[in-house]
Order: C-alpha cells, then sequence, then structure tokens
C-alpha cells in the first residue's frame, strides 16, 4: 500500500496530461477514423474487423476506466472530468464503428459461421451479435443517439455523482459529507444513526429537483430508445444484456419473493439484539455483539488473505499482491463518491479497487468482495476483449463466492459471542442483496411505467420508494421510520446504459451461494477451485444458462434458487438460536 493508502494508477499513465496518455488517446481516435472508414468502404474481413475491434476497445477501456478513477475519487478534479469528457467524444466513432461491425456480422452468415468453426470460442458472441442487430437503429441514430447521451443522460448520471458525493450538512457542529453521514448507519450508539439519518434526508431533500430532473431524463430516454431499437419494454432489453431470459428472471424473483417472510424473521431478531421495539431504517446497518469492534486495515488483508489462500493458495498471494502493490484506493475523503467497486485495465492487465473502508466488518467483506471481482477479471485476462466482457449477472458470481469463504473461514474461528456479530453481518449483506434489491426492482419496475404517461415530481418518487419497502420489508421495519431518498441515493438508477441494474446482485448472491452448496455436494479427483476457475473463464463466451450447465445447474429451475437460499436460512435460524440463548 502507498503511505496513504490510495491505489497507485501510475502503472498506466503518469497523469491525464503526460504524453503516454496522449499517445493512446491519439492511437485510439485513429484507430477509430481508419477502422470506421474501412468498415464503410467494406474492404475489411470479419476476422480483420474483428481483430481491430479487440484492439480498439481494450485501447478505449483504459482510457476510460482511467479517467474514471481519477473523477471517482476526486469529483472536483478539473483536468481528470475534462480528460473524460474528451474520452467520451471518442464513443461516437466507436458506436458507428460498433454498429457497422454488428450489421457486418448479422448479413454475413456464411463468413460468421466459417470463422466459428475456426474460432469455437466466438460462435456465442457473433450470433448474439447477430440477433442485436435486429434492435438497432440506422448508423446514423445509433451516432446521434450516443452523442445526445454524452452530453444529456450522461451528465445527469455525473450529476448524481457529484452531487451525492460532495453536499453536506452540519451534524453536531461539524460540515459532514452526505457519505460521512450514511457511514455512521453503522455507529453503536442508536441516537447518533438516528440524527444523521436525519441530516440526511435534509440534504436529499435540499437536492431532491436536481435528481428528479436527472431520473426523469435518464429513464425517459431509455424508453424512447428502447422503442426505437424494438424493445418489447426495459426488462426484455435488460435480460437480453444480462445474458438470461424472463423464465430465469421469473425463477429468481419468485424466489426472492418466497423467502420474505424468512428475512423479515431476522429483521425482528435484530430488533431484539438491539433492545428495540422495531428496526427503523437507520437500524438496519447497526452493529451487534463483539464483531463491532473495529478492525486496522493490516488486519483486513490478513483476514482476506488466508482465507482466499485456504480455498486456493494462488488466489491468496492474488490478494497479497493487490494489498501490497496499491491497487485499492481504501478510505473516504472530501470528494470521493460513496461505494465500492472493482475495475479493470486491459493495458496493463490489472486492476483497481475502490473502497471507503471505515474499520468495521462490512469493510473487511467489501474487500473480499471487490477482490472477487479482480479475481475474475484475472481469470479471464488472457482472452481478448470480445470474450472477457461478461453481464451482470455473471459478474456477481466470483465476488459473492469470495466473501462467502472468507465468512465461512472467519466464522469457523469465532466465539459464540463472536459469530453472533459475523453471522449477523452475513445475514445483513444477504438481506440487502435479496430483500433491498428487490425493492429496488420494484421500484425501477413502477418508475418506467409511470414515465411513460410524463415525468414525475420528487414527491411521486418518494411515495413510491417508501410503497416498495413497505411490500418487501414489511413488519420487519417500523414505517415511520423508512428511507423515502432511496432513488436519490443509489446510482444504479441513473445509468442508461442498462436498466434493471439491481437483479443482477441477488442473481450473484443466490448462484454463488448456491455453486457452493454444490461445491460441498461433489468429490471430484481435482481441487474444487479448478472448476469453479474454468467457470468463470466461460463467463464472457456463453450465456449465462450454459456457464451455469457446466457444473450441472438448471437457472429456470426455482428450486436452485432456493439452495442459494437455504444457506441464508442456515444462519438466519443460528442467529435466532444464538439471540434466545444471550437472552436467558
Amino acid at each position: 500500500m502507498t503511505k496513504d493508502n490510495r491505489w497507485d494508477l501510475s502503472p498506466v499513465y503518469p497523469s491525464v496530461d503526460s504524453a503516454e496518455f496522449s499517445s493512446d488517446f491519439n492511437k485510439a481516435s485513429d484507430l477509430l477514423k481508419s477502422l470506421r472508414g474501412a468498415m464503410e468502404e467494406g474492404s475489411l474481413s470479419l476476422s480483420e474487423q474483428i481483430e481491430k475491434m479487440n484492439c480498439v476497445t481494450d485501447l478505449l477501456v483504459t482510457l476510460s476506466t482511467y479517467t474514471s478513477c481519477l473523477v471517482s475519487v476526486n469529483t472536483t478534479d478539473k483536468s481528470a472530468v475534462n480528460a473524460l469528457n474528451k474520452v467520451d467524444g471518442l464513443f461516437m466513432d466507436y458506436t458507428v464503428c460498433n454498429t457497422l461491425f454488428t450489421s457486418y456480422v448479422a448479413s454475413h452468415k456464411e463468413e460468421r459461421e466459417a470463422f466459428s468453426s475456426k474460432n469455437p470460442d466466438y460462435s456465442y458472441v457473433l450470433s448474439e451479435i447477430a440477433e442485436d442487430a435486429k434492435h438497432q437503429m440506422p448508423k446514423e441514430m445509433e451516432e446521434l443517439a450516443s452523442d445526445l447521451m454524452r452530453s444529456g443522460s450522461d451528465s445527469y448520471s455525473r450529476l448524481q455523482e457529484a452531487i451525492s458525493s460532495s453536499a453536506s450538512a452540519t451534524f453536531c457542529g461539524e460540515k459532514k459529507t452526505v457519505i460521512e453521514l450514511r457511514a455512521l448507519a453503522t455507529n453503536a450508539d442508536r441516537e447518533v444513526r438516528r440524527k444523521a439519518y436525519e441530516a440526511e434526508l435534509g440534504i436529499w431533500k435540499e437536492h431532491e429537483i436536481a435528481f428528479a430532473y436527472s431520473l426523469n431524463s435518464i429513464k425517459g430516454t431509455s424508453l424512447s430508445l428502447e422503442k426505437r431499437r424494438a424493445w418489447k419494454s426495459p426488462i426484455e432489453r435488460s435480460c437480453a444484456g444480462a445474458r438470461i431470459n424472463e423464465k430465469i428472471l421469473n425463477a429468481l424473483i419468485s424466489t426472492l419473493e418466497g423467502n420474505l417472510p424468512m428475512f423479515r424473521r431476522y429483521l425482528k431478531t435484530k430488533a431484539k439484539l438491539l433492545g428495540v421495539p422495531a428496526l427503523a431504517f437507520y437500524d438496519l446497518f447497526a452493529p451487534v455483539g463483539k464483531a463491532s469492534s473495529t478492525y486496522t486495515l493490516e488486519e483486513a488483508r490478513s483476514i482476506v488473505v488466508e482465507n482466499y489462500g485456504a480455498f486456493n493458495p494462488e488466489m491468496g498471494e492474488f490478494a497479497r499482491h493487490a494489498f501490497d502493490n496499491s491497487w485499492i484506493d481504501v478510505y473516504p475523503r472530501p470528494g470521493k463518491t460513496g461505494g465500492a467497486y472493482d475495475t479493470y485495465l486491459p493495458k496493463i492487465k490489472e486492476s483497481r479497487v475502490f473502497a471507503n473502508f471505515d474499520g468495521t466488518y462490512d469493510g473487511v467483506t467489501t474487500f473480499a468482495h471487490e477482490l472477487g471481482h479482480a479475481w475474475h477479471d484475472r481469470v479471464v485476462s488472457s482472452k481478448p476483449a470480445l470474450l472477457r466482457d461478461y453481464p451482470m449477472t455473471l459478474a456477481e458470481t466470483a465476488s459473492i463466492f469470495s466473501e462467502f469463504i472468507v465468512f465461512k473461514g472467519v466464522v469457523e474461528k469465532a466465539s459464540d459471542e463472536q459469530k453472533i456479530a459475523i453471522i449477523e453481518q452475513f445475514v445483513q449483506s444477504a438481506c440487502q442483496v435479496c430483500v433491498d434489491i428487490l425493492c429496488r426492482f420494484y421500484f425501477e419496475r413502477e418508475i418506467f411505467e409511470k414515465r411513460k404517461d410524463g415525468e414525475l415530481m420528487p414527491s411521486d418518487f418518494c411515495s413510491i420508494m417508501i410503497d416498495c419497502q413497505k411490500k418487501t420489508y414489511g413488519d420487519g421495519l417500523d414505517e415511520k421510520y423508512l428511507h423515502p431518498y432511496m432513488w436519490a441515493v443509489k446510482g444504479h438508477y441513473y445509468s442508461t446504459g442498462f436498466s434493471f441494474y439491481n437483479y443482477p446482485y441477488a442473481f450473484g448472491q443466490l448462484f454463488g451461494l448456491g455453486l457452493y452448496a454444490r461445491s460441498q455436494k461433489e468429490k471430484g479427483d481435482r481441487p474444487f477451485y479448478e472448476k469453479y476457475n474454468a467457470l468463470l473463464s466461460l463467463t464472457g463466451e456463453l450465456p449465462a444458462k450454459d456457464v451455469a450447465a457446466t457444473a450441472g445447474i438448471n437457472l429456470e429451475d426455482p428450486s436452485f434458487w432456493q439452495e442459494g437460499m437455504d444457506i441464508i436460512s442456515t444462519y438466519v435460524k443460528e442467529l435466532e438460536t444464538l439471540a434466545e440463548s444471550m437472552a436467558k
């Protein structure tokens, strides 16, 4: 780690003003222009187009990821914001090239089949691209849409991000950003949590007009474009992008709905542990038990490295390398956005992990989760761009799986008193991924329906959000203390490129846990991690159904999803037992 525990981006470029950044930017720009011209002339074979699309995609992803990383750690960095906008400009030509490439793949069936026979890894991806051609506007319209997105919807998304990272209020005599206030949701003092929650709501209320106009614009744009592209609905397009069908989605959603009573039992158990009659929204992340004590960064590092290594020695060394070589931006600070993510940089074949570590056990599991994504990146890093791009649904598999193996390792060594806190953290996270994600799914589905009839006011968004929270959390939460502004909090709503940026997390949670359950039943001649890595390696090449089938899993069968849910249920029951023993 660096002395100030910030990630090191210098292996990519020294800065956005460097000759290296300018050289790659110009290279990408020139390659796009020449590629576009050659594609329009029809002078390139399919093989040549694939080679050049792989090359330019890696360049653009590197440039875009690098500048996005800079902005996310400092939203007021004008040079980085300008560079990001400049890079975004390249995507206009990329969109045209992608449109031309898609049309070529669709209209040259014999050449596509001949290429696929010699390069079978490309077979599904090329057939998927040919199918996408049915949902593509004419080249000029796709180019215009890309340009308008850059100056419209994408700007609204950045507005939400900028306000969410810098808006502040006075709290107990100190100025605190909304991110710092939200971090107090893990404070052991309920009065602190309540006051932080009220201050946070005040900030969202102050900026609700900006958020409402942003969300109206983004969802309105999505509806317009999806209609033009001949999608029946945002859900249909989302499923296609996630490489699943609606039967799989329905099996997942029905499993979430069927297990809501179990999660409400957990919420009531947590209320008893906290000694309150009912949980308020600001109690959801409240610590319980001894594991609420803070962890140092070194302790967090040791936990992740040790448990990764217990599953797969190579994964342990990978995590150690990430911590020791400044791949992680660790702590929150003014101007830095909230949340956590992993991102991959093709130029150096390395990942970077964005975190806001607060010393809690949840912060430890965030490292486990995001480094799971990074491991997934590592597994597919040798593949070309077109075969490395896996959907959100499968993207969460490695992160959830990694998070669970760390949890299992920690809980096995814990005393009963420590277990109650560690298990509660696990179930708390599962509750968010299953219950809150279902709430977000309901919310976004309702917003799309309402947006067809016109723009919504902030009060409309708040009312719909409260209704969705009541439907999912039910009597597990005190209705007087819900969170009407979660639509302003979650940046995932503000993406035009991928609507319903929610259910993939629940998919990943239950798929990862279900995969773990299967691993415990199988006794083969080789370590399970070899089969696991082989599955991850296919995530960019096949639809989710076929990837799962390599592990003997049928994603259309609700009973598989219940296997993952049963693991969560086991820990809910254990938590209830531990809580009862403590009460005696």
